[in-house]
């Protein structure tokens, strides 16, 4: 990659490794998105992998899934929740992505994978004193109509509190058919207010592109739903020849693991994207050959950008690819898989982590971004692309 040294990346000995070979068949449970997308995926869930590996040791902090699926079983024997009784077991054993979903939770939440979901589009998270708080309102959404803010407090959902629930079962109470009310209880600066709003089918575009200044084109993804890699792959073809790249990953709660690794190869010539564990066996994610590898490319990175996004960056970033601006990713490298329960709720739960070409773990710490920037980031990355000999 041409440019000033200052710039320029070290390439951190990544390892290769065979091209892999799995279907991907599940999402990771992160609990960002409430009446949206309430998974990302750090997790390449494979169906080969999901037999028992001979001798392999359970990862601290993780559910047994035997010990989850014998306590849903005896639960629906007696006539109680198999879900309920299984989402204890999760939570005792320290699991913390493990999630239950039932039936009718799980198939929508696999409808999002396609970009498309029906509630009132509002991200939340859950604070450490068990609050549930919007974090960002879908421009144009019903929530937006109605006035909600970042911020806001919610405190029930048609009645039912939320307050000390997984995101997941919030979101299932956001959830129902389009066109029909639901009523929010919130809290802002102290005083309550009540709305109501009707549900919507909604959507998001997942890869956006604009121009600056210099031939920097800016390929902004916001999630990795089905389709999203070949839309960066289809960008940067269609980027100005000698121009400089910014790929904006900044809140990208994650997705597919499979777009995510596309999208790297959009950058990259083949070679290794990351490796991860399954109960104890390792497996590794390939890039497609034929990437462009010469473009100067900048990634732009904040505490929002998880998971499959994590992934991203640090390929590019240990591959001596890319020039990481901003700030410390979220620290989200699980790889969960799904269980069905015999109730037909489905336990997803961590069987391991990712780590980078140069073996750093994702989960936990995050990455580190090579440029420090805060809300001028755009700003940094434009300097450091003209750095790289892009621009006037």
């Amino acid at each position: 990659m041409p440019g000033l040294p200052a710039f320029r990346l070290r390439p951190r000995d990544p390892r290769r490794g065979a091209v892999l070979t799995l279907t991907f068949v599940a999402v990771v449970a992160v609990g960002a998105l409430t009446g949206c997308w309430d998974r990302d995926d750090g997790a390449a869930a494979a169906a080969p992998a999901d037999a028992p590996v001979p001798g392999a040791r359970r990862a601290e902090g993780t559910a047994d899934r035997e010990a989850v699926a014998r306590a849903a079983a005896e639960a629906v024997a007696e006539g109680k929740s198999g879900k309920k009784a299984a989402q204890e077991v999760v939570s005792r054993s320290g699991d913390r992505w493990g999630t239950v979903y039932d039936r009718g939770e799980y198939a929508a939440f696999a409808e999002d994978l396609d970009g498309h979901w029906t509630g009132v589009g509002v991200w939340a998270v859950r604070a450490r004193d068990g609050m549930i708080t919007v974090d960002e309102v879908q421009s144009g959404s019903p929530a937006a109509r109605a006035g909600l803010r970042a911020g806001d407090r919610l405190l029930s959902v048609d009645g039912h509190a939320v307050t000390g629930l997984a995101v997941a079962d919030v979101v299932a109470l956001l959830r129902g058919t389009a066109g029909t009310p639901v009523v929010l209880n919130l809290s802002r600066n102290g005083a309550d207010l009540t709305e109501t709003v009707l549900r919507e089918r909604l959507s998001t575009e997942p890869v956006t592109v604009r121009q600056l200044a210099g031939d920097v084109t800016v390929i902004k993804v916001t999630s990795f739903t089905r389709g999203s890699g070949e839309r960066v792959r289809a960008a940067v073809r269609a980027a100005p020849a000698g121009g400089g790249v910014m790929l904006d990953l900044r809140g990208n709660r994650g997705g597919l693991v499979a777009e995510a690794v596309t999208a790297a190869s959009a950058f990259l010539d083949g070679g290794l994207v990351a490796t991860y564990d399954v109960r104890g066996e390792q497996r590794v994610l390939n890039a497609a050959p034929g990437g462009d590898t010469t473009r100067p490319l900048v990634t732009l990175v904040d505490g929002g950008t998880m998971s499959a996004a994590e992934l991203v960056t640090g390929a590019l970033q240990d591959r001596g690819r890319a020039v990481a601006v901003g700030s410390r990713t979220f620290g989200k490298g699980a790889v969960q898989m799904p269980t069905e329960l015999p109730d037909g709720s489905v336990a997803e739960l961590t069987v391991g982590t990712y780590r980078t070409p140069a073996g750093r773990s994702l989960d936990g710490g995050g990455i580190t971004p090579d440029v420090p920037a805060g809300e001028r980031a755009e700003e940094r990355a434009v300097t450091v692309l003209g750095g790289l000999g892009v621009g006037p």
